[in-house]
């Protein structure tokens, strides 16, 4: 199998973790863990693995000039990424942050364009409008009375931000993946990652009633530990060093499948007429912003 196969099905593994994570972390916040305090048990846990496992990979020194686009990475990957995620997830719904999350490659478009220069075509320009207004009905419109989603609008907003800062963290990081092993970069990212949640994240995590909590809490902390984050984070790392990170972010689009199938089938959540539009407005401009244009004659 060559690595550019490996690579697509490490992008499609760790999407598909992502899909069924929507819900399965939805599932114990806020009862039994708080989305900050879930962030400081992801940034601890995987900077434990990724250091645990980077005895088997190569030795390497990070350079000097290289740790100002680490922290940046670690800043835009691992804390606004994580945090508004997580506290978006315990506002809105699993179906929401599905099809919100799909907004990553229309920003990854525009970011491309300011810092990378890339050209915005009449296609990019109407699939970003596009995804613009399906993101904006589900924020303004696709708010349901739930007890479990206190605050759908600014829920489905931190989708958003979730989705721009997780955007900028591909193009960021893709240089310094194709320049350092994934277990090195990985490591360090995580390490400064908890310094900084640190301050934000202790005070719910100190909350937390390990002595009373389910066996099923536990289990779904691992899979959260393990799968959504260590899991991940390394599979998209691989993949970022085979493939394009628009090419990555592409992925992207297949998370509203898996999120909605599973959230529907574990009675999580349930579909509406405006979530139907707004996906299909979503996805129909990611489409168009990343349809390659055709080559001129």
């Amino acid at each position: 199998m060559s690595k550019r196969t490996l690579a697509l099905l490490a992008a499609l593994g760790a999407t598909t973790i992502y899909g069924i994570n929507h819900t399965v972390a939805k599932g114990v916040m806020p009862t039994y863990v708080q989305p900050f305090g879930f962030i400081l048990l992801r940034v601890v846990g995987a900077a434990i693995l990724f250091w645990g496992i980077s005895f088997f990979g190569p030795k390497e020194k990070i350079e000097k000039k290289d740790w100002g686009r680490i922290l940046v990475c670690a800043i835009l990957g691992m804390v606004i990424n994580m945090l508004a995620f997580f506290k978006g997830l315990q506002l809105s719904t699993p179906i929401n942050s599905s099809v919100l999350i799909t907004i990553t490659p229309i920003i990854v478009v525009v970011l491309s364009a300011f810092f990378l220069s890339e050209k915005i075509t009449l296609n990019k320009g109407l699939g970003i409008l596009l995804g613009f207004v399906g993101a904006v009905a589900l924020i303004l419109f696709g708010a349901e009375i739930r007890q479990d989603a206190p605050n759908i609008p600014l829920g489905n907003f931190l989708f958003l931000v979730n989705a721009t800062s997780y955007g900028a963290y591909l193009i960021v990081v893709k240089k310094l993946i194709e320049k350092y092993h994934p277990f090195t970069l990985m490591k360090w990212l995580f390490t400064i990652a908890i310094i900084i949640n640190l301050p934000i994240t202790l005070p719910e995590f100190l909350e937390i009633q390990w002595s009373t909590m389910p066996v099923w809490v536990y289990a779904t902390i691992a899979f959260v530990i393990i799968g959504t984050t260590f899991m991940t984070y390394l599979f998209n790392a691989f993949a970022l060093s085979e493939l394009k990170a628009s090419t990555v972010g592409a992925f992207v689009y297949v998370q509203p499948l898996f999120g909605i199938i599973f959230a529907l089938f574990s009675g999580k959540d349930q579909l509406t007429l405006v979530k139907i539009i707004a996906t299909a407005l979503v996805l129909f401009g990611v489409y168009l912003a990343s349809k390659k244009p055709k080559p001129s004659t």
